[in-house]
């Protein structure tokens, strides 16, 4: 991978203890971001549940998500460590700064697989739904390949989108062991969203991605027209999101008053985002897509749940 001698790195000082190098794995792979995708896997399991389920079954599902995300996240910081350390916008990362070892990142990634494998074995346990655990490894598979869609693909930013999309079709798996209409509109809705706020996000790169020969709609397209593309991918998002509450019964007033919430959301979104200023891209990026989630998923819960 081109990574640096690990016998050259601080993160195998006998200085540096365990809780140090976990620290500093939870930050470098910013675990609390896992809400982007949190609240549609409980969206897609109250929906599927039509209520709350067991709890054993929102341990699992929580439990499980955390781990594949934690595992998706390793893989991106292992996979680029070459790459995070030519850029400056990425260089102060966990293993190019020489905060951890690749070794270490590699260790995570086994345990989180490790976890995320015994939590949907766990599903068969409890529930004897066996479609978790048979799924888990490509599940783990596909998340974990993200990386490298940069290396030769301009769709990477569907294909994250794609793995963010899982969530929901995974959730509502867990609870009803099949699937149905709603949790694929859903997943639709969770990968065109996801796509158009990545392009915004890989504007920051523009330069760097051109100059390294990687593949993104801002390096291909320029600035300017990526943002269109976003725009529009949003557009298609908002259409999944009313698809979504027209085709789900237990979807009324509560999940639509989150629609339009979410709507002016992304509106906000893009006019903070312009080609000749990205200072607000952070803001835009990662509050108000949290916000979007959150807000959009706890209404449409309200829905069932009341």
């Amino acid at each position: 991978m081109g990574i640096a001698k690990e016998s050259l790195s601080p993160a195998h000082s006998p200085a540096v203890g365990l809780a140090t190098r976990m620290r500093a794995f939870a930050a470098d792979i910013k675990i609390s971001h896992t809400l982007f995708a949190l609240p549609w896997a409980l969206l897609a399991m109250v929906t599927a549940a039509n209520g709350w389920p067991r709890w054993e079954i929102f341990a699992l599902i929580l439990w499980c998500m955390v781990m594949a995300r934690t595992f998706a996240m390793g893989a991106n910081r292992w996979m680029d460590a070459k790459l995070d350390r030519l850029n400056p916008r990425t260089a102060g990362r966990a293993i190019p700064s020489g905060k951890l070892s690749a070794r270490f990142v590699l260790m995570m990634m086994g345990l989180c697989a490790a976890g995320f494998i015994a939590g949907t074995a766990g599903f068969w346990w409890i529930g004897h739904n066996l479609w978790p655990l048979i799924f888990s490894v490509p599940v783990l598979v596909y998340v974990g390949a993200y990386p490298l869609m940069k290396r030769f693909t301009r769709l990477c930013h569907y294909y994250l989108g794609g793995a963010l999309a899982l969530a929901p079709v995974c959730a509502w798996v867990a609870v009803s062991g099949g699937t149905a209409l709603s949790p694929w509109l859903m997943a639709g809705a969770v990968l065109s969203w996801t796509a158009g706020f990545d392009i915004i996000y890989a504007c920051q790169d523009f330069a760097v991605d051109r100059q390294q020969g990687l593949f993104s709609v801002p390096a291909k397209l320029g600035i300017a027209k990526a943002l269109w593309v976003s725009r529009l991918t949003h557009l298609i998002c908002v259409g999944f999101m009313i698809a979504l509450g027209m085709a789900t019964a237990a979807y009324s007033t509560f999940y639509f008053v989150g629609v339009g919430a979410a709507v002016g959301l992304l509106i906000v979104e893009h006019l903070l985002v312009k080609p000749t200023d990205l200072s607000k891209v952070n803001l835009s990026f990662f509050t108000l897509n949290g916000i979007l989630s959150l807000l959009l998923a706890g209404l449409g819960m309200l829905d069932v749940l009341m």
